[in-house]
């Protein structure tokens, strides 16, 4: 069907400059606000390799959403709408992380039982989330703290009991004395301070439950290097934080025969010359023994214990020497020290001091013996045996290092290398490979949280409850008045029979980090209604591993890290299968940028200012009320204290959902810091409508459209031109959803196409049936971000046309057109006025020229009846000399 141009009316003509029609981007929101929760109908057709599997961390419910949330669903969000659109069958689900010690605090100020807070809370969020058009699949929704989700987090646990990962054992731990509990070395700070209540940790000793997570470290490490789209700088810190090192093990005899040799790990056994002292941790076997009769020692243990890790303190052991093992006399012996920062975990808990060759044993050791120089060693120049045999060695300080003549030209590589040989030859020491990371301990002693499935008997020990008594319910409280664990103190869940020989037994009474929980609540996702167990093999297995997950750098080590070992070790056991093998649950891994506020500080008194403290002048200059100065403003983390934060509900409120989640994208780059500025959300909005007006122009100048249009073969110059431009726009949009993820500059592209299609209907020059087909391309490919306004943009064209079309569809790319004509510049009394394309063949009818530009709207412009003294048909220019 031919589409048909109306006359140009007066009205029409003056379009673009009357007031275009007045439009509510929050009404807009409210009006199809139901329609687009609902989300994109299914695919009539499915495939089966068009599946996406998007998830985005799921949130605390702490009782309100902040900036950042909505910044991360939003992108999600949009991410789901595209794929959607594209036929995809998209798994897109929400859920909540709702055990652990916020809830239970808050539930000890307001004095209420922590699951009455916790679902006031996610009612609310829920609330909000649907405010912002969150389309989750709300169907498989998970609640960590809901019995029906706690029930197979126990099992996963016994599954790791059974397999002797999950055990239990006597512990110096990290013990938060604010929020009383234990926190796992990962939860500790550099500082020493807990990574909750910022409390100095104490160190206690208590039987706690770990998880052994170290039998996996190998493939943690290894494979890293599969996951070609995370990140480099989160699997940076995976790989720091799991530490591989290959090295050797090098034993130490000690002066008192009687005595096991100290066995250290180095990775570089070639500054064996150098060591000048051993350094223990505190918790070292040989420590805990010196102790039981060393006063001094034991008051030194006492003070350690609030040391922080970077401690220079030490206390030099009595009586007590070491011998190196490469020294051919046992004259010169070592010292040995207890050090604090000496971690117990870490190299069989000791280190060998070589202050020559790094900077901590350097200043311990100027503390621990000053005026004793370093004694160097190997270089990578190579060993200088005449300059070991000059070096001041003094008797008087026991330390002299043994002979490195054998070792003399040798690069540092081949020395290490003889040395490790050696050492193996002699019983000294072996080449082995050490982790830094440590078992995962998991015992919580607070009441909010999954109860470990063990109840402990005097003859049988720790038992595993039977898989049928699951779940280990939690007791319900009307209340909590303290900080700890209240349910050691509660008889009717404390009392039990050994599930083994039926004898009275005591359930154990710790709950388990709420880490566990969110280790494996994305397999929970793929089989939400599973009341057998967590999740079939065949839902894990089509679904996993996820295809997108998007949340904080700030879980880039703890969350991913123990997500990766549960997933690992349920591959192990057959729970479910991947195709790599790997056992590995996130293929792309997004960290979205944090959301900082505008802070505005006094500059006299550096004061944090609230908002209602400064005011905007007429020159749009923000000052100070009381003072009249202008406060230094900066972008800063959003916080309660720096009056800095935004509440969504409330700039979806002013502005409309579309315009805020718009708005989101645009600020910044995903994986950017995000300056959040309200006031700048007036470009978006702008765009918004004039989508909206567009679309009622459009329609306003078509008497019929053909539904079934096809861009034809044959399109004039500047339909070409028109053509590519939005097809270029189209591909660059497709690809920043399904590829980059650019979705700030998807924004921009919207914008550039909407001024492309204003500027074509006004041309005036290319069909109607090209402009709406562009139109079309815009309102389907916006509608990820802007679902609302595509609604209503939609149906206007439906009821304007009379005829429907599928939104939920998006745009298929079609070729570049090779424009075979000639773009020629209109020249007319010496000024370039404007272009026409035309054939080649064109300029060869010098009437059909004069015809065709001067009845064109240009030519009326800048020619009108004007007497035509000469035309110059010169090339691609055409010359008009008119009076």
């Amino acid at each position: 069907m031919r589409v048909v141009r109306r006359p140009p009316s007066y009205v029409q003509r003056l379009y673009s400059k009357l007031a275009p029609k007045e439009v509510s981007l929050v009404e807009i929101g409210h009006k199809w606000k139901a329609k687009v929760l609902k989300g994109v109908p299914p695919p009539k057709v499915t495939h089966e390799e068009k599946k996406m599997y998007l998830l985005t961390m799921f949130p605390y419910p702490s009782g309100s959403l902040h900036i950042g949330h909505l910044r991360v669903y939003t992108i999600t969000d949009a991410l789901n709408r595209f794929y959607r659109l594209n036929g995809y069958q998209v798994l897109h689900p929400m859920g909540w992380d709702a055990f652990g010690l916020p809830a239970e605090n808050a539930a000890i100020e307001r004095r209420i039982d922590p699951a009455v807070w916790t679902k006031q809370n996610i009612a609310k969020m829920k609330q909000q989330l649907s405010t912002m058009l969150a389309n989750f699949d709300w169907d498989r929704e998970v609640t960590t703290c809901s019995p029906e989700y706690y029930k197979f987090t126990q099992e996963i646990f016994l599954e790791l009991f059974k397999h002797g990962l999950a055990y239990q054992k006597d512990a110096e731990i990290n013990w938060d004395p604010v929020d009383k509990t234990v926190l796992a070395n990962e939860q500790v700070d550099a500082q020493g301070r807990s990574w909750r209540s910022g409390a100095i940790v104490e160190k206690r000793k208590l039987n706690q439950w770990f998880l052994g997570i170290t039998k996996f470290a190998h493939s943690l490490q290894k494979d890293l290097g599969t996951l070609k789209e995370w990140p480099q700088n989160v699997k940076t810190m995976q790989k720091n934080w799991v530490g591989e090192s290959h090295g050797t093990e090098v034993h130490f005899s000690l002066s008192q025969r009687a005595l096991q040799p100290v066995k250290v790990f180095t990775t570089r056994v070639e500054t064996l010359f150098s060591v000048q002292y051993l350094a223990l941790a505190i918790d070292h076997p040989l420590v805990q023994e010196a102790s039981l009769t060393d006063l001094e020692l034991q008051s030194f243990l006492d003070l350690a214990k609030s040391l922080p890790n970077d401690s220079k303190e030490g206390f030099l052991l009595k009586g007590i020497r070491a011998h190196n093992p490469l020294s051919h006399s046992t004259q010169f012996e070592i010292p040995i020290f207890v050090a604090p920062y000496v971690l117990s975990g870490y190299g069989h808990g000791a280190v060998m001091g070589c202050p020559a060759h790094d900077e901590r044993d350097f200043a311990f050791w100027e503390q621990s013996m000053p005026g004793i120089s370093p004694l160097p060693s190997i270089t990578h120049n190579g060993c200088n045996t005449e300059r070991f045999s000059q070096l001041p060695y003094t008797k008087k300080s026991g330390i002299l290092g043994p002979s490195a003549a054998e070792f003399a030209g040798m690069d540092v590589n081949q020395a290490a290398q003889k040395i490790a040989e050696e050492l193996e030859r002699v019983g000294k020491g072996k080449s082995t490979t050490n982790y830094r990371l440590r078992d995962w301990l998991i015992s919580r002693q607070r009441y909010w949280g999954a109860p470990i499935p063990i109840i402990h008997c005097e003859s049988c020990g720790p038992v595993a409850v039977p898989k049928e008594d699951l779940p280990v319910m939690l007791p319900k409280v009307h209340s909590l008045a303290t900080k700890g664990n209240p349910l050691k103190n509660m008889a009717e869940f404390v009392d039990a029979k050994c599930p083994s020989c039926g004898s009275p037994a005591k359930r154990e009474t710790d709950t388990m980090d709420t880490f566990m929980d969110s280790s494996w609540y994305f397999f929970r996702y793929t089989d939400p209604k599973n009341i057998k167990d967590p999740f079939s093999h065949k839902a894990a297995s089509e679904n996993l591993p996820v295809d997108l997950y998007i949340g904080g750098i700030e879980h880039a080590i703890l969350h991913l890290l123990y997500s990766r070992f549960i997933s690992k070790f349920l591959a192990s056991i057959g729970k479910w299968e991947d195709k790599q093998g790997t056992g590995e649950p996130f293929k792309k891994l997004v960290t979205q940028g944090m959301v900082h506020g505008k802070t505005l500080v006094d500059p006299t008194t550096g004061r944090f200012l609230k908002p209602d403290e400064v005011e905007t002048t007429s020159c749009s200059d923000v000052i100070i009320k009381e003072t009249g100065q202008k406060p230094t403003i900066t972008y800063e983390k959003m916080s309660k204290s720096k009056y800095n934060g935004a509440d969504p509900d409330k700039c979806i409120e002013s502005h409309g959902p579309d315009a805020t989640r718009a708005h989101i994208l645009f600020q910044a780059p995903i994986s950017d810091v995000l300056s959040w500025d309200e006031t700048k959300i007036v470009g978006v909005e702008r765009w918004l409508i004039r989508t909206v007006n567009l679309s009622e122009a459009i329609c306003s100048n078509c008497f019929e459209f053909d539904s079934e249009y096809v861009v034809p073969a044959t399109l004039s110059g500047e339909e070409v031109v028109f053509h590519n431009k939005v097809q270029k726009l189209l591909e660059s949009i497709t690809l920043s959803f399904s590829d980059s993820l650019s979705l700030n500059t998807v924004i921009s592209d919207y914008m550039k196409l909407t001024n492309l299609i204003e500027a074509a209907h006004n041309s005036q020059n290319i069909s109607l049936n090209l402009i709406m087909n562009a139109l079309k391309i815009l309102i389907t490919s916006m509608y990820p971000v802007a679902p609302t306004v595509a609604e209503e943009a939609c149906d206007i064209l439906s009821k304007k046309l009379s005829w429907s079309w599928n939104l939920y569809e998006w745009p298929s790319m079609q070729a570049i057109r090779q424009n075979a004509q000639v773009r020629y510049n209109v020249v007319v009394n010496g000024k370039m006025r404007f272009t026409h394309c035309a054939d080649k063949s064109f300029i060869d009818d010098r009437e059909c020229v004069i015809k065709t530009l001067t009845d064109s709207p240009a030519g009326k412009k800048y020619i009108g009846d004007k007497v035509i003294r000469n035309l110059i048909l010169k090339n691609k220019v055409i010359s008009f000399v008119v009076e």
